[in-house]
């Protein structure tokens, strides 16, 4: 089969299926692994598919933004594995900033409860850290219902009162040419201010965010630290010439 033909074939596979295995690709073309991974290195990139571990995903669109519920059931281990090895990194007497994000949901349990204080514009962190005790300071604006998030221009200008020593995000798109991006620009806005604040950023992602690109972006890759579960290796080498990453191994 031809080159071009095959490209057409995997591509059709993944309007299909979201996510094809290497395997089946194979399979499918009747070509050599080693064949089917170069077709996937030069698809990836023109920027019609991501590779991931074992074969390719669909991209998603650059808008399309899930709501919290389904965010939080997605890749659940994946996220807890991250959020603890994030909630590792906050000290005794630190000041930090919580996104709003899903994975950043799930530091909160693994949090040293004593001398801490956290900023925070996700709704739906407020009465876990209220639970567990954690002095804790929301920042005033639009409350968005579809992710949880305060922002707008009162969120902007309540969280440029503050200062911070690790900030903690979320994202919907990491890519080494694009940075970190999301779907809504002025929630983009609020994680771009709070990554300045911060003298230590973190991006809390699991691999599904890996070389995807939302409409607004947040900032570069250098600007902060990514963690991330287990990946394929090979997709990581342009990643990490950008910038550290921290692969947390389930």
């Amino acid at each position: 089969m031809l080159t071009p033909d095959r490209h057409q074939l995997i591509l059709k596979l993944l309007k299909q299926q979201s996510t094809v295995k290497i395997q089946d690709i194979v399979e499918a073309t009747n070509s050599s692994e080693s064949t089917i991974r170069r077709d996937l290195t030069q698809l990836e990139k023109g920027k019609y598919l991501k590779r991931v571990h074992g074969g390719a995903s669909r991209l998603q669109g650059k808008l399309q933004e899930p709501s919290m519920i389904e965010k939080s059931a997605k890749n659940l281990q994946e996220k807890k594995q991250i959020a603890k090895h994030a909630a590792s990194l906050v000290e005794e007497g630190d000041s930090i900033y919580l996104d709003a994000g899903s994975t950043v949901a799930e530091i909160i349990p693994f949090l040293p409860v004593h001398n801490i204080v956290v900023v925070t514009n996700g709704l739906t962190h407020v009465n876990q850290l209220i639970d567990r005790n954690i002095t804790t300071y929301i920042i005033g604006g639009f409350a968005k219902p579809k992710t949880n998030a305060v922002i707008g221009r009162g969120a902007l200008e309540s969280l440029k009162q503050y200062r911070f020593d690790k900030c903690f995000m979320g994202v919907n798109g990491i890519h080494p040419e694009f940075g970190f991006t999301t779907p809504d620009q002025e929630e983009a806005l609020i994680k771009q201010t709070a990554i300045g604040l911060a003298r230590e950023a973190y991006v809390l992602a699991d691999d599904s965010k890996l070389f995807e690109i939302g409409f607004a972006k947040i900032g570069d890759l250098h600007e902060a630290v990514i963690i991330t579960n287990e990946h394929d290796e090979e997709s990581l080498i342009e990643i990490k010439s950008k910038t550290m990453v921290k692969v947390v191994n389930s």
